[in-house]
């Protein structure tokens, strides 16, 4: 009987080890799978490229002018769409108009064509081109205000990043990227637009501008002067000369107290019509539903009312808060449905908690649900949370403009095409932009901007895929009078963008008007104009 007893004790303790090391085993998988998506990138990500067999040319015997700041010679380049691996003549590091005008001159010198780049946030090879010299304007960042007239003058180079901490606290940006990480050089290039539902683009915004043309020649260009240049410089690619400077509006800064409201998407139009009357809200967006089960139909709306607050008591700008927590939460909700809600429900719930507040409520005396925080804040993000070491994996962004009136349509036939080829969707936003003026004009009237992040495979089905949903949505767009947005990836056909920009060929004239030896270039305009 003992002996049953003491084989009994024995069996029981090794099946004990056994489930107790395969619990280790699965927590130990777990952390470690924690750890991997929320872990930061070590240097920057490299996809594998989608032409393995292109060779890169070999540089060792060719000139390269001392004179010049070499960041690279020959090699490759990419964007953030880490899709986008490109063989290049050279990269130069630019501080001076006299270091431009070197570098222009050096490639016409040689025959090369040049690219001009900032933060190469593009997803589409737009700020360089194959065999090109690039232009980094990264250290041309020189900045001054006036205090009198509130304007800016910033050189290209600068960061929106740069520029907040230059301003705060008296004064703060007018019109830019809900994110700080682009240049003002990059900015101008694709007129962007923000979270400021009231001031428009970038475009709307500026002053004048110092160029410097393909000759060498520096001109100013603006609204009232060499108008036709300014209308193809803003939104022009950097295919006309390099932006030097800029005079851009600031405005007082101010303190605003934030709110979220989650309604359904049905019901959009009608909370947005209540919002434009009321003038004390500073800035506005939208997040959609990327859960499954309620995709696309709910809606949670962002507002920041202006208080009374003294904004010149403000602290200095904060940066963003809780980065792997962010990291982790995103990077999940790319494996499938559950995580997906997850991280739907948690930008409903556990987001508002981790909101970073400027100014505490009992500092400001100010009670009440929402944080107080100085206009710069909510767009002084540089997103550190999207960046990440995944392999094969990368996120592509989109943006539709949607005339107002049609904009529940294209979100239901969004959500078709999302179905249908079970499309990675990880944020959709919405924003407000107005009738512009530019020469690629992707706003003819006030239209909804809406903003897509999706996730893909780095391989060749992966990119079919998202080729396939990037000409469903455009033509969905097309379909409700919208427009799709140039800086992303040349997915689309010459016949799509011709009916979104139908004076594309005149755009492409002038362009060889202006620089007849073509010595600016890039990826979209040696695929749809050279």
């Amino acid at each position: 009987m003992a002996q049953k007893l003491v084989r009994k004790a024995r069996r029981f303790s090794r099946k004990l080890v056994i489930t107790l090391a395969i619990l280790l085993l699965i927590i130990g998988f777990l952390i470690k799978k924690v750890i991997y998506y929320a872990a930061g990138p070590v240097g920057e990500k490299d996809c594998p490229p989608l032409n393995p067999g292109e060779a890169v040319p070999d540089m060792k015997n060719t000139a390269f002018d001392p004179a010049l700041d070499w960041e690279q010679r020959g090699g490759t380049i990419n964007d953030s769409s880490c899709l986008d691996r490109t063989a290049i003549y050279g990269m130069v590091s630019v501080k001076s108009e006299a270091d431009i005008s070197r570098a222009l001159s050096f490639a016409k010198a040689h025959g090369l064509h040049v690219s001009i780049a900032g933060v190469r946030h593009s997803q589409g090879g737009q700020a360089f081109a194959k065999d090109a010299l690039v232009v980094d304007m990264r250290d041309y960042k020189s900045m001054s205000v006036n205090a009198d007239t509130k304007i800016l003058t910033v050189q290209s180079g600068a960061t929106w990043h740069d520029i907040q901490n230059y301003l705060h606290p008296r004064f703060a940006v007018k019109a830019m990227q809900s994110t700080d990480i682009f240049t003002v050089g990059g900015s101008i290039s694709v007129n962007a637009h923000g979270m400021d539902h009231q001031a428009g683009s970038v475009a709307d915004t500026i002053r004048s501008m110092r160029v410097m043309l393909p000759s060498g020649e520096i001109t100013t260009v603006s609204p009232s002067e060499n108008a036709e240049l300014f209308r193809h410089i803003v939104g022009g690619y950097g295919l006309f000369g390099v932006i030097l400077d800029a005079k851009i509006d600031v405005v007082d800064n101010v303190i605003y107290q934030s709110g979220r409201q989650t309604i359904q998407t049905n019901d959009f139009p009608a909370a947005w019509a209540q919002i434009e009357k009321k003038p004390d809200i500073g800035l506005f967006y939208a997040h959609l539903s990327t859960a499954p089960s309620s995709l696309l139909d709910e809606a949670i709306l962002y507002t920041y009312t202006k208080t009374d607050l003294d904004p010149l008591k403000s602290p200095p700008l904060h940066e963003v808060s809780s980065i792997p927590l962010r990291r982790l939460t995103i990077n999940l909700a790319k494996l499938g449905p559950i995580p997906a809600t997850l991280k739907w429900w948690s930008e409903k719930y556990i987001e508002p908690k981790l909101e970073s507040c400027e100014i505490s409520r009992n500092d400001a005396q100010k009670s009440g649900e929402g944080c107080l925080v100085s206009r710069n804040e909510p767009m002084h993000d540089s997103v550190p949370y999207l960046k990440n070491d995944l392999v094969d994996d990368t996120d592509i962004l989109h943006e539709y403009f949607i005339p107002r009136a049609n904009i529940l349509p294209f979100i239901a036939d969004m959500k078709t095409i999302f179905q249908k080829n079970n499309a990675n969707v990880l944020n959709v936003s919405i924003r407000v932009v107005h009738k512009e003026n530019i020469a690629l004009n992707y706003a003819p009237q006030d239209a909804f901007s809406v903003v897509l992040y999706l996730n893909q495979k780095t391989d060749n089905a992966g990119n079919a895929k998202m080729k396939k949903v990037t000409e469903e949505l455009i033509d969905a767009a097309h379909k409700e009078g919208g427009k799709f947005f140039l800086p992303y990836q040349l997915y689309y056909s010459k016949a799509q963008l011709e009916a979104a920009y139908p004076n594309i060929d005149a755009f492409f004239s002038y362009k060889k008007a202006i620089d007849p030896q073509n010595l600016f270039t890039n990826t979209w305009y040696e695929t749809y104009g050279a």
